[in-house]
């Protein structure tokens, strides 16, 4: 079989050779009904029977490894992807560093890559679940079409988790992947297993933000992933790649098209001060310090994602050549770090000071600081766009101090800029970092539907490129009554 096209002919879409594992088969078979029943109750709601412009893999050649159509999203056509396999490669880091990987799971580290593929897995359906509500207050047909587009291929990366499980974790991995499917975002009882895949997405300027940052978490952890040394996971997360980059170009061309409208409305009505907020949110838009509050809490939220900055479950999973770094086959050490050393922020004796510890045991640090200079891209093309119009305001990441619950700071509350505020004066202080009651009642009062195709909301100025190039009145979504 060519592992560069995909198999479409059975039930499931798929480049593995499925016909021909007929354990595997049944078991994804058996999954299969309840992960339909899933989408149908926590997939987009109210338009499972809208045709949608989606794209679908159809090879894992990134030449050309999708086509777009209309479809109805219950029938996608989901899949098991692996990129193509490297011949003779071999383990980059850790203490197996220079073995062939491994093309089945090395038992000692069984347990080990289970939770890494579970709570991997875990995010993928939780952020499903979170969006569910947002296409009925959609700024655009073309902003509907591109939610949908990152909720099916969230679905996907679902697949391609639970066949990891199934092929290769026997009865537990049966276990683990319905599992999957019985966890809810958010529930009280049977909550997602991240902090952050339980709260809510209630409006639009929120999605494009978990988009951009939250998704890049997602892109960091399958970097590391993509080095790992059990084969089938590098293939899976090295394709899975390839469909996250449009996530965060969702995200990032939103908040810069939420900026642009702002800024031109400012303009035209002659509104030089951004902190005149009542004026600019007479205009219809989203004002630029309320977009700094929303930057502040994604960004703080998603640091948390990355663990505590001491980790010896990331050392041990380096060690053993499960998961790497960012990019670990661009790095130049070692690659075992069993003598290097790593700065690390620490709360201590009431202030933050920086001190160097082990590098293998500040993995998740260094992960999260790649993290941090990755935002900052993005960050600096949306300032591009004020800059453009001479509005005196830049938008900055918070320090990584603040607004945190996970890891050296969880004990401590900080300003923006880093400064310690003590815990009396928190709550008197927090709006002016965070959205407060009011700012996000104000954003969803802006959260009226635009369906017309070509037309967008008051707060959102359109895309400078359609997707696959389709011109600005194109239908990306055919809705059903």
């Amino acid at each position: 079989m060519n592992l560069m096209n995909v198999d479409y002919d059975g039930l499931i879409p798929n480049n593995v050779g499925l016909n021909a594992d007929s354990r595997v088969k049944k078991a994804l078979e058996k999954w299969h009904p309840g992960y339909i029943n899933w989408w149908n109750d926590m997939g987009p709601d109210g338009f499972q029977g809208s045709l949608v412009y989606l794209r679908t893999a159809v090879s894992v050649d990134p030449k050309g490894w999708a086509k777009f159509d209309y479809v109805k999203m219950p029938d996608y056509k989901w899949g098991i992807l692996l990129a193509p396999q490297v011949n003779e490669r071999k383990i980059a880091f850790g203490a197996h560093k220079g073995e062939n990987v491994w093309q089945e799971v090395p038992g000692e580290y069984r347990a080990m890559l289970r939770r890494l593929i579970v709570i991997q897995g875990d995010t993928e359906p939780a952020s499903v679940e979170q969006q569910r509500f947002l296409g009925k207050t959609a700024p655009s047909l073309y902003d509907m079409r591109n939610l949908f587009q990152v909720n099916v291929e969230e679905g996907r990366h679902l697949w391609a988790m639970v066949y990891l499980l199934q092929k290769y974790f026997g009865s537990d991995g049966r276990d683990e992947a319905e599992a999957l499917l019985e966890r809810r975002s958010g529930d009280e009882d049977s909550p997602r297993m991240l902090g952050a895949f339980n709260e809510k997405t209630p409006d639009w300027l929120s999605f494009f933000m978990f988009t951009y940052f939250t998704d890049r978490d997602g892109k960091m952890q399958l970097e590391a992933l993509a080095q790992s040394g059990f084969d089938p996971l590098s293939r899976t997360t090295r394709f899975m790649l390839t469909e996250e980059a449009h996530h965060m170009f969702v995200g990032e061309t939103g908040v810069g098209r939420v900026i642009e409208r702002t800024c031109a409305e400012m303009k035209k009505a002659g509104i030089e001060d951004p902190h005149d907020i009542a004026a600019v949110r007479k205009l219809g838009v989203i004002d630029l310090p309320t977009l700094q509050k929303k930057a502040n809490l994604h960004f703080s939220l998603t640091l948390d994602l990355f663990g505590n900055e001491i980790s010896t479950n990331a050392a041990n999973a380096f060690h053993a050549g499960i998961k790497g770094r960012f990019r670990e086959d661009k790095l130049e050490d070692d690659h075992q770090l069993e003598n290097g050393s790593y700065p690390l922020l620490r709360f201590a004796d009431g202030k933050i000071a920086r001190q160097d510890v082990p590098a293998l045991s500040a993995l998740n640090m260094r992960l999260r600081d790649d993290f941090v200079d990755d935002c900052n891209g993005g960050v600096g093309r949306w300032n591009r766009i004020i800059e453009k119009y001479n509005i005196p305001f830049a938008i900055k990441l918070p320090s990584v101090a603040f607004h945190r619950h996970i890891g050296e700071f969880s004990s401590m509350e900080a300003d923006a800029d880093g400064n310690l505020v003590p815990g009396d004066q928190w709550d008197s202080v927090k709006e002016k970092y965070l959205p407060s009651e009011s700012d996000r009642d104000f954003i969803e009062d802006l959260m009226k539907p635009e369906l017309e195709p070509g037309k967008f909301a008051s707060w959102i100025s359109a895309p400078k490129v359609g997707i696959d190039n389709k011109p600005g009145d194109f239908e990306y979504v055919k809705i059903s009554d």
